[in-house]
């Protein structure tokens, strides 16, 4: 759909727009939040807590999140070879920097057992797609499909969590 479909025009036509646009330290910040070496990082240091405190399994799972996001989105890079902004070169589709800033803060968030924290996440989650458009890194369709690949693949793994009670159960 990014790379041929009826949004690709309108997404390029927009990404060009947006290119260059933007304080350019503030958007370089923000596109570096997603690079593995700051993100992973803050993700390793939330397991290491929630591990101390006893949620070993929570935390295996969160790195095992992160393991994750290399492994689905280099093959769909190289399956989908979607050319980026301002290069020639291809493998931009979906965003790799994306999504390791979504796994990453929002599982630091969840780990630390703070859902008052998940707002600073998706901030910085957003400031990272953010950046990487105005800096022209990324097409915003390659930010939004990370979004939602990841997003979606969280709320799933989120909600299989959660112990559910039927109608029969006594509320207190």
């Amino acid at each position: 759909m990014a790379v041929r479909g009826p949004l690709a025009g309108l997404d390029e036509r927009w990404g060009r727009a947006l290119a260059g646009r933007g304080p350019a330290p503030l958007a370089e910040l923000g596109a570096d939040l997603g690079n593995v070496a700051v993100a992973v990082p803050v993700l390793a240091a939330a397991a290491a807590y929630a591990a101390w405190r006893g949620r070993r399994r929570p935390a295996l799972y969160a790195l095992a999140a992160m393991a994750l996001v290399p492994a689905l989105v280099v093959p769909l890079k190289a399956l989908l070879d979607r050319p980026g902004p301002l290069t020639q070169a291809t493998g931009y589709y979906p965003s790799g920097h994306t999504a390791t800033a979504l796994v990453a803060y929002c599982g630091a968030a969840l780990l630390v057992h703070r859902r008052a924290l998940l707002p600073v996440a998706a901030v910085l989650t957003a400031a990272t797609g953010a950046g990487l458009v105005l800096r022209g890194y990324h097409w915003p369709l390659d930010v939004a499909g990370s979004l939602l690949l990841f997003g979606a693949g969280g709320l799933a793994v989120s909600s299989s969590g959660r112990r559910r009670s039927s109608g029969r159960t006594p509320r207190r």
